[in-house]
């Protein structure tokens, strides 16, 4: 079981779920003429207008090459030997984001198929390991985030007249069946139930869609299309508020500022009670949107219902994101802990504001910040109260290792010999991916329960019945845990059919959240938080 861990590089459970990086079989794949000239063929991925990353492939007779790049992520540069038409040694490495060309990667992949097994050589951080992983004979190892190596496998299921073949995801370590059709110019290769169609030119993908993603990869001429960086968010107030929206820097002790958006009764007679807003893992903007689910901004939505209650909020962009300094090894480094720092450097902010309440400042952290949100409060005793919405209350590993079991469990084609074998390997695959990352090892050990024992503050527990990244009865575990120090002001509610996103969801599978039509976070979860703070932060 392989994984390409990123310290925070996105929603860490969402990718680890469906952010994969696999290997591609692109040898045999481009035409003999492209193969002979060995010019580069480039690509544009959209995601609806918005160009998210960039791709060029380059084929020569002994070998295929490619270099994808998305916006803000590590760079993936792959290359797989070739000859006779027959596959040989592929090696992925995987550079830091921004990275210069000839820079050392952070992991290098050899990857080789052998009977029913692939070996694959892992190197990273100064180690090295082998693992030999039970597959299919003749399986087609895919690179999940590349579109055009999805699609390139298509042709070379066209070359070989299969409409059936087995693809080996080497993030978790699963062969799954894959079915192809063509249809005169257009063809579709369909992988754990998504369709990726390709449109055909001259021998060469042209377009390449993936409708349940809103995700396009358009073949373009001359330079390789650069991800574009976003657009500016606007922060204002909607008009017609009955609150300001003011745009603040926060000073840390560690060199950086960081920038954030504070929310504020325009009525409000003197010192208003004030809630800290922490996201969950990866990279997130003030206010913790999440690009696989267009429109959902859930810390835009509790600070618009929490100010209407009279309750101000301040979100921030994390460190190294957005408008907040902290990029670099201050970001790529850092934990839990280190992100508690910063939620303590905007905790001493407010206090030094006249127009609130220093007194009254609340933490209300969200997935990984449920668990950055206690460790900042017990540093910081006179925090008055503390809101955990989908907070763990396990250590990483353990939830990793559920993931895991979710993945495997859910693919098909594997027999319970396969399923058994792959599961065995979990335990050697998590220690590689704790020593790869300061991030992912604090993560992986820290035990939640050691910090929420501590916690004297009220707390309120806030959890989605049809979570499947952090389980519902993690909630239960942290409310009992709390009340056994004698904490007596612990509040507890969970939602039925509400996923991770706090959305409504019966399923509440991540796989899912793309498809999902409401996107606003569940009125029921907003009411209970608003009523639990009015009360709790009274003067």
């Amino acid at each position: 079981m392989i994984f390409l861990p990123f310290s925070r590089s996105g929603r860490a459970v969402i990718a680890l779920l469906i952010g994969v990086i696999v290997a591609l079989v692109v040898g045999v794949l481009m035409p003999r003429s492209a193969r002979a000239q060995g010019a580069p063929v480039r690509f544009a991925y959209l995601q609806g207008a918005d160009t998210i990353a960039s791709e060029v492939v380059t084929i020569s007779p002994t070998a295929a090459r490619g270099v994808l790049q998305y916006r803000g992520q590590p760079r993936i540069e792959w290359e797989q030997a070739h000859q006779n038409e027959q596959l040989g040694v592929l090696t992925l490495r995987v550079f830091a984001p921004g990275s210069a060309d000839g820079a050392a990667p952070l992991q290098s992949f050899v990857i080789a198929g052998k009977g029913d097994s692939m070996i694959v050589d892992m190197s990273g951080n100064g180690q090295s390991q082998r693992q030999a992983v039970l597959s299919k004979a003749g399986a087609v190892a895919l690179v999940g985030q590349s579109v055009v190596h999805a699609s390139l496998v298509s042709q070379y299921a066209k070359r070989h007249q299969l409409t059936t073949l087995s693809a080996f995801m080497t993030s978790g370590g699963q062969t799954m069946d894959a079915t192809f059709s063509d249809q005169g110019g257009v063809t579709t290769l369909t992988v754990a139930n998504l369709p990726i169609v390709t449109t055909w030119v001259d021998g060469v993908p042209s377009v390449i869609t993936i409708a349940p993603q809103n995700l396009r990869a358009v073949r373009t001429a001359g330079a390789p299309s650069t991800p574009r960086a976003p657009e500016r968010i606007n922060y204002d107030a909607p008009a017609g508020a009955p609150y300001t929206a003011e745009s603040v820097t926060i000073q840390t002790s560690r060199g950086y500022t960081l920038a954030g958006t504070l929310t504020r009764p325009a009525k409000a007679a003197g010192r208003v009670p004030v809630v800290i807003t922490i996201s969950g893992s990866g990279p997130q903007e003030r206010d913790s949107r999440l690009s696989v689910v267009k429109g959902y901004m859930p810390f835009r939505e509790m600070a618009d219902t929490l100010a209407r209650r009279g309750i101000a909020v301040l979100r921030y962009d994390d460190r190294g994101v957005g408008e907040s300094g902290g990029r670099g090894a201050l970001r790529d480094t850092a934990t839990s802990v280190d992100f508690a720092d910063d939620v303590l450097s905007v905790v001493q902010y407010l206090r030094t504001r006249s127009d609130v309440d220093g007194t009254r400042i609340a933490l209300a952290g969200h997935s990984e910040g449920g668990l950055i949100a206690p460790i900042a409060a017990v540093k910081d005793p006179s925090v008055r109260a503390v809101v955990l919405i989908a907070g763990p209350a396990y250590n990483g590993r353990k939830i990793l290792e559920y993931q895991n079991d979710i993945s495997i469990n859910a693919a098909p084609g594997l027999t319970t010999a396969q399923r058994d074998s792959i599961r065995a390997r979990v335990p050697a695959a998590l220690d590689s991916i704790a020593r790869s990352s300061r991030w992912m090892r604090y993560f992986m050990t820290a035990d939640p329960l050691v910090t929420a024992r501590q916690l004297k503050q009220p707390v309120l527990i806030l959890q989605g019945d049809t979570d499947m990244q952090v389980t519902p009865e993690q909630a239960d575990t942290l409310a009992r845990v709390i009340r056994s120090t004698g904490n007596t002001t612990v509040t507890m509610r969970r939602f039925p059919a509400t996923n991770h996103l706090l959305l409504n969801d019966p399923s509440g599978s991540p796989f899912g959240y793309a498809k999902l039509t409401d996107v606003h976070v569940r009125r029921e979860v907003l009411g209970t938080l608003a009523d639990w703070l009015v009360t709790t932060l009274k003067p």
